[in-house]
C-alpha cells in the first residue's frame, strides 16, 4: 500500500481510504471484519461525515460502538470526518462546526480528530466563523488538521481570506468516467467541444499548486450516483474490455485497475471505497500501487469515452 505523509499528522496516510457511509445496517462484527480487512490492506485511512447514517453521527456512533483502538492502534491510523450538511441547508456557522466536531468525538469514542472537512460548500458561509471554529478545535487539541470537500479554487481562496489553518485534503467526485476535473484539461480551448467545458474551475492543477491532496470519492460510479461502470456493458462495453485486459495481465481484480487509474496519476490522489464487502476492499486496495504504464492509463482514458483532440 503506497502511503503518504501529511503535515501535523504521524500515522502514515494510505491512499486507499475506506469510507463508512454505509455501515449503518451492520453488525458489530460485521464492521469489525470489514475494518479488519482494510487494516490488514494496508488502509490506514478511515473517512466518516456526521450526516452518514441518516440521523446525526449515526454511522460514526455504529463504527465508535465497534471499534476501539488500543492507543499504539489510534496512533497509526487517520480519523477524518466531515462537517456542514444539516436537513435540508447547508451551516458551516462557528457554533455549529464546533458542536458537530464534539458530537463526532463522543460518537467515535475518540479524543480527537485527525482531519475535518466543510462538506458540501455553504453559500452563507461566513469565513471569520469558520476561522475561528477551526482555531478553537485546533487549540483544543480536538481537531489536528482542516480540509475541504467539493469546493472550487475560488471557494478555498475566500475561505483562505480568513482561515489561517492549511487545507490539506479536498474531497471530490472523480471516476475513470465521471473524470471532467481531468478532461476538461486535456481538452483545452477546444470550442464546441462539451469535455472542454471546465465545470470545475481548475480544481486539480489549483490543488497541485497548493498541496491540496485530492481524495476521490465514488471511484467506480458512472456519474453522480448512476450506478457503477465496472461489469456495465451495456454502456461501457468497451471500457470494461480494457480493465479486464488489464486486469489479467496484472493478475488482480477489475476494481484495482479502476483504483490504479487514479493512483496512477502524478497528483497523488486517494481514493474513498465506499463497499462494505471485505472481498471488494481488498481487492481495490491492490490498485495502490499498481503501475499503470502511460500507454495503459489512456487506453482506459478513451475506452471511457473521453476524446484526445
Amino acid at each position: 500500500m503506497r502511503t503518504t505523509t501529511f503535515p501535523d499528522l504521524t500515522a502514515p496516510a494510505s491512499n486507499v481510504i475506506l469510507g463508512l457511509m454505509r455501515i449503518d445496517p451492520l453488525s458489530d462484527t460485521e464492521i469489525q471484519t470489514l475494518v479488519g480487512t482494510a487494516r490488514d490492506a494496508g488502509i490506514t485511512f478511515f473517512d466518516h461525515a456526521d450526516v452518514y447514517g441518516g440521523t446525526p453521527h449515526f454511522c460514526e456512533k455504529r463504527f465508535g460502538d465497534a471499534i476501539r483502538f488500543s492507543p499504539s492502534e489510534r496512533e497509526n491510523v487517520i480519523l477524518q470526518s466531515k462537517v456542514g450538511i444539516r436537513d435540508g441547508f447547508w451551516d458551516f456557522s462557528h457554533d455549529h462546526i464546533v458542536e458537530s466536531v464534539n458530537e463526532s468525538l463522543e460518537a467515535l469514542r475518540v479524543d480527537h480528530l485527525d482531519i475535518l472537512l466543510l462538506h458540501r460548500p455553504d453559500a452563507l458561509v461566513e469565513p471569520d466563523e469558520v476561522a475561528r471554529a477551526f482555531d478553537e478545535l485546533k487549540a483544543a487539541g480536538k481537531v489536528t488538521s482542516f480540509g475541504i470537500s467539493n469546493h472550487t479554487p475560488l471557494q478555498v481562496d475566500l475561505l483562505k481570506k480568513s482561515v489561517t489553518q492549511p487545507l490539506i485534503v479536498n474531497q471530490v467526485q472523480l471516476s475513470i468516467t465521471h473524470a471532467n476535473l481531468i478532461t476538461a484539461g486535456v481538452s483545452a480551448n477546444m470550442k464546441g467541444l462539451d469535455q472542454s467545458i471546465d465545470r470545475d474551475n481548475g480544481i486539480l492543477d489549483y490543488s497541485r499548486i497548493n498541496d491540496i491532496t485530492l481524495q476521490a470519492w465514488s471511484p467506480f460510479q458512472k456519474g453522480f450516483f448512476d450506478g457503477v461502470f465496472l461489469g456495465d456493458r451495456e454502456t461501457y462495453a468497451d471500457l470494461n474490455d480494457v480493465i479486464d485486459e488489464l486486469a489479467a495481465k496484472y493478475s488482480v481484480a477489475p476494481e484495482a485497475i479502476a483504483v490504479a487509474w487514479i493512483t496512477r496519476h502524478p497528483a497523488h490522489m486517494q481514493v474513498v471505497l465506499g463497499t462494505t464487502n471485505p472481498q471488494r476492499v481488498k481487492d481495490s486496495a491492490a490498485g495502490s500501487e499498481l503501475p499503470l504504464t502511460r500507454e495503459e492509463w489512456y487506453r482506459l482514458f478513451t475506452a471511457a469515452g473521453h476524446l484526445l483532440p
